[in-house]
């Protein structure tokens, strides 16, 4: 991922958005702390893409139709000394 620092973004910004499109995600830095990504249309459209529900997430886990083993120990309570 190339790192650009933000006033060489701003006088670049074609080239920043050529190589978003051709090279992946370009990282912005402000002070030389990493601030934003920009990311091609694909990209971003990739990442939003049509994630499942939690009903439809839970429907198609592969652990559909097996029972948990929901025991408890019945034992009797232990003796503590607290002396």
């Amino acid at each position: 991922m190339t790192t650009w620092p933000v006033q060489e973004a701003k006088a670049r910004l074609g080239e920043l958005l050529k190589k978003s499109a051709t090279e992946g995600p370009q990282t912005i830095t402000v002070r030389g702390c990493p601030t934003a990504v920009v990311l091609s249309q694909a990209d971003f459209e990739r990442l939003q893409g049509a994630k499942p529900g939690f009903v439809e997430l839970m429907r198609s886990s592969p652990l559909v139709g097996v029972e948990p083993d929901a025991g408890r120990d019945r034992s009797l309570t232990r003796q503590v000394d607290v002396a």
